[in-house]
């Protein structure tokens, strides 16, 4: 009787805990067999780790030709969590952001999800980098299944994680490459400049991207004109005249690249060092300021200028805009924590870069994590994880543009922006007919 009353004033007091104390000292009354089958079953792993963290995976590039990727990506989303724990985390419990390398390699990523699941036993995974990493790891997220295993906010803008079978296991935030190249087309088309190009990655990102910039043009009826590949982890120092003659000898009017920031700038290089000035545009995942650095760092040694006629789209605004309610919040959490590269698994000559679109991006992932973890019971169950974001609608993260979610519709964010250079950094691009043909 004692124990009964007891039990009635604890429920009253703590009703958000009651459930997990009967089912605990359920288990107490089992035997080792059953005690060891009802852990199998996902009951206690299926819950944030302990009472103090909440523990999510990333993997991603930290070393490589795309490292600043996964190095920035994570640096905006590590001022934001420090943050929240510097201000008493998700009710008391502290976001811990576990990370592995995959170098922007496919196998790599594929360990480190098995990894993350199975011996770290994340809560959730997050800020994933690249399509072929994601397209590879994403029938794993099928396989655990039954333990409601999700992936937020990866940077791609792929469509594999975007449509059947597995974007049921995947909650995007940023636009597609389908959006951005097709906003890229009609822009393009807009101005006059209807022979399209294409220099693209070789694999599933490449092929992503040139997918989207072929359905624009056929909504056109058009063709691309030209296309030229090169192979993933190229590298800056390597020469890319043979893919700049092919598509040089299409005379298009315009260039659509779907690459990383170190070959794509290597690809401006020698087509501006062959006198060719065609105006050539890259989508979002290209990491911009990396890119830019690199040029920047030619055309000091060698007097030219290879920034002009530069045009990349963007999936998140311009965190130059201070007008932006979040661009402030990023620029001064930025400045305050200045985040250094994961330990032990970044590049350490790598050098941060105060600002980018990339961590930008990041930032904002972290800060709608934080709102969906808020909204969740004080003791987050992965179970509760589709609900909850499906019953996003119309959420202001202080960017102007509201973010929904849905059952049918797994992508917060539908809106491109556009950028070119000018005085040495990339800034909104508010008028196109400077390219006019």
């Amino acid at each position: 009787m004692a124990f009964c009353s007891l039990l009635r004033k604890f429920k009253a007091t703590y009703p958000q805990s009651c459930l997990f104390l009967l089912t605990l000292l359920f288990i107490l009354t089992l035997d080792p067999l059953s005690i060891s089958s009802v852990a199998r079953s996902g009951f206690l792993r299926d819950r944030a780790q302990n009472n103090d963290r909440i523990v999510i995976g990333m993997s991603a590039a930290f070393q490589g030709s795309s490292q600043g990727l996964g190095i920035e990506l994570y640096r905006g989303s590590t001022a934001y969590f420090n943050e929240i724990n510097q201000t008493g985390g998700i009710d008391g419990k502290k976001i811990v952001l576990r990370t592995y390398n995959d170098g922007y390699n496919p196998n790599p990523a594929i360990h480190n999800t098995i990894d993350l699941i199975e011996k770290d036993n994340v809560f959730l995974l997050f800020n994933y980098v690249g399509t072929p990493t994601v397209t590879r790891m994403l029938p794993i997220l099928k396989k655990y299944k039954n333990k409601n295993i999700y992936l937020f906010f990866p940077f791609t803008g792929a469509q594999p994680q975007r449509e059947k079978p597995y974007n049921q296991f995947v909650f995007n935030l940023r636009a597609s490459y389908r959006q951005e190249t097709q906003g890229l087309v009609e822009n393009f088309f807009k101005i006059g400049r209807k022979k399209i190009a294409v220099f693209y990655q070789i694999d599933a990102y490449g092929r992503s991207g040139w997918d989207g910039v072929k359905r624009a043009l056929e909504n056109k009826n058009a063709k691309i004109v030209a296309e030229a590949t090169y192979r993933r982890g190229t590298a800056y120092k390597e020469s890319l005249k043979e893919q700049v003659d092919i598509l040089k000898n299409a005379n298009p009017d315009a260039i659509i690249s779907i690459g990383s920031y170190a070959a794509c700038a290597a690809f401006i290089r020698d087509a501006r060092d062959s006198g060719w000035d065609i105006p050539i545009a890259n989508v979002s995942f290209v990491g911009s300021e990396n890119l830019l650095a690199l040029l920047q760092e030619t055309g000091n040694q060698t007097g030219k200028d290879y920034t002009r006629n530069l045009i990349n789209s963007q999936v998140v605004p311009s965190y130059e805009d201070t007008s932006i309610p979040v661009v402030k919040e990023y620029r001064q959490l930025m400045d305050r924590y200045n985040p250094k590269p994961p330990q032990g698994i970044a590049n350490e000559n790598y050098e941060p870069l105060p600002y980018s679109f990339v961590s930008f991006e990041g930032f904002l992932n972290a800060k709608l994590l934080v709102t969906i973890l808020r909204k969740m019971d004080r003791t987050p169950q992965r179970r509760e994880i589709e609900e909850v974001v499906e019953n996003i609608k119309n959420l202001d993260l202080g960017i102007n543009t509201p973010i929904s979610f849905s059952a049918d519709d797994r992508q917060g964010l539908d809106r491109v922006y556009y950028t070119t250079v000018k005085a040495g950094e990339f800034v909104p691009l508010k008028d196109w007919k400077m390219w006019e043909k």
